[in-house]
């Protein structure tokens, strides 16, 4: 079968991209489309297919303005010319879903949420100082056209994934659509079970603003308590000049310097509300207690301490402001003794790659042999 993949953009190794990852494993031979492609940026599993590139590759700053081109990206993925293929597979969080299949080409989605942009996270991006006045003035103007191109398009996907159930929600919300839920691999391999505590709190995360990674650096900053940052992007400037200086930037870091910050943290810090969120199940597969927002992805990876909870892998809070974190810090530092790296670290191993493998291509090889394609 001569497939295609689509993915909105290739510019880090981050979530998304670790699904796409596994797509291209089940599909070597699969042409790549994306918006835009930084050479180098994305792993080698990746990196050997073909990939195929839209005209905002060549528009000035792409690699680093990419997100500033959001009106033509609609435009953008419709002009990718699919026309010759007996599969489309799509991982999406902006535009991927919204290319033109062919009729009678079967299309699986694998949505990792409806486009955050413009639904659920709009004031997170485009609300007063998140956004210049001009751009807010905009995008007021963008978004019911890009609403309604992101339902229409909808109903060309002939299947839908969901990275979590709430995900799937947002899809049933918005599109009117069902959707299977898989959710996405953490590569547990990658990660060792450490005991190790160097004193210090860990965020991983690019640093854009529906993270609120600022929330943690103006409580860290508030309780003097150590904390690193791992990760980069466009909220980076404001946030190191927030920061107190017991916060330390790390910047981005590859697999070996990630897993060493992992593996010497007290415990993660997730304050954002995520689609789904694998960085908390890396720090888990690292023996890692995660504190994080009782949100989103989170709610379906975190095994909170309860009473009646024997393997606890972390701790929710339930409002997103620096005084409850650190409420929530000082409880953890109390409850310590209840939480064990090695129960931990089973518990991130129910999500491991080579179980997702399975399922994402069980599910894709249905699909393929329900649309009756004529080389299936």
């Amino acid at each position: 079968m001569r497939v295609a993949l689509v993915h909105d953009w290739l510019t880090g190794m981050r979530g998304g991209e670790k699904v796409f990852e596994v797509l291209c494993g089940i599909f070597p031979e699969a042409d790549v489309f994306t918006l835009v492609h930084i050479p180098g940026k994305v792993s080698p599993a990746i990196e050997r297919h073909p990939i195929k590139t839209s005209f905002i590759q060549k528009l000035p700053l792409a690699f680093s303005r990419y997100r500033h081109y959001l009106p033509l990206m609609p435009l953008a993925a419709e002009r990718f010319d699919l026309s010759g293929y007996d599969m489309v597979v799509s991982s999406s969080h902006c535009v991927a879903k919204g290319v033109r299949v062919p009729e009678g080409v079967p299309h699986v989605c694998y949505c990792h949420t409806p486009m955050r942009y413009l639904w659920d996270q709009y004031e997170e991006y485009f609300g007063a100082g998140r956004a210049s006045a001009p751009v807010r003035a905009a995008m007021r103007l963008l978004r019911p056209r890009l609403q309604r191109w992101d339902v229409d398009t909808a109903r060309g996907v002939s299947r839908f994934i969901a990275n979590s159930r709430n995900v799937a929600g947002r899809i049933r919300r918005h599109y009117g659509r069902e959707a299977e839920v898989i959710h996405p691999p953490v590569d547990t391999q990658r990660f060792r079970t450490s005991d190790r505590d160097d004193g210090y709190y860990l965020v991983v995360s690019a640093l854009v603003p529906y993270k609120r990674v600022d929330v943690a650096v103006e409580a860290f900053t508030l309780s003097g308590k150590p904390l690193k940052i791992v990760g980069s992007g466009p909220e980076e400037r404001s946030l190191r000049a927030a920061a107190g200086r017991n916060i330390e930037f790390l910047g981005w870091a590859d697999d070996e310097k990630l897993a060493d910050a992992y593996a010497g943290c007290r415990a993660l810090i997730f304050p954002g509300e995520e689609d789904f969120g694998i960085v908390p199940l890396e720090a888990m597969a690292s023996g890692k207690p995660v504190l994080a927002l009782g949100k989103g992805g989170a709610l379906e990876t975190v095994r909170p301490l309860t009473e009646g909870e024997l393997s606890p892998t972390g701790l929710f809070f339930d409002e997103l402001s620096a005084a409850t974190l650190n409420n929530t810090v000082d409880f953890f530092e109390s409850a310590r003794r209840r939480f064990h790296a090695d129960a931990i670290r089973r518990h991130a191993e129910t999500f491991d790659v080579e179980l997702f493998r399975q399922k994402i291509q069980n599910y894709l090889m249905t699909a393929a042999n329900e649309a009756g394609g004529p080389r299936r």
